[in-house]
């Protein structure tokens, strides 16, 4: 062998060595402050139906297609989209519905790549008419998702999404906080 294959293949080890050693899961977390209730952000957040007025990928497709399925709202509700490839192919369940604490949705990923990962939202009251809206996604990675979350920089990618997302939500519950409760 060559030097030159040598050094090549001790890099392309070495990377491999470092991917492996990477986390196995990650966790994207993102929060703001609302001008409204936990009951009034909950709501927003409870329908699927609702994300298009706040959903930092809602407009990225205007030929994006929308399936809502179970019940209309809260433990069961479903959402499938299909789109682009800004937004890609998936589906989400909400699967935990705690009035005016905690949302819990699976979400699956079909394209551009396939993953499950869990999403979350917590309400939690600053006072009576404040709430701080955390909104996280974790999930956990083979060896390719180790590589595109480091090297893609997903964290900031994500995060940046979620927080436009948010801000997005708090100017529609802000401009409207007192949506009525289906």
């Amino acid at each position: 062998m060559t030097l030159i294959a040598l050094i090549f293949l001790a890099a392309v080890s070495a990377l491999i060595a470092y991917i492996s050693l990477l986390p196995d899961s990650f966790r994207v977390a993102r929060s703001t402050v609302i001008e409204a209730p936990p009951e009034t952000v909950f709501r927003h957040v409870n329908d699927f139906r609702a994300w298009s007025d706040w959903s930092p990928w809602a407009k990225l497709d205007p030929n994006m297609t929308a399936e809502y399925g179970g019940t209309p709202q809260g433990y069961g509700a479903t959402y499938a989209w299909s789109g682009d490839k800004q937004v890609g192919v998936g589906a989400m369940e909400i699967v935990e519905s705690r009035q005016g604490e905690r949302i819990r949705i699976k979400i699956e990923f079909k394209k551009p790549f396939k993953t499950k990962n869990d999403v979350q939202f917590d309400f939690r009251p600053q006072d009576e008419a404040r709430t701080e809206v955390t909104w996280a996604m974790s999930g956990r990675h083979e060896f390719i998702g180790k590589a595109l979350y480091k090297f893609l920089n997903l964290e900031e990618t994500i995060g940046r999404q979620y927080e436009q997302g948010l801000a997005n939500l708090k100017r529609v519950v802000e401009s409207r906080p007192t949506i009525a409760a289906s």
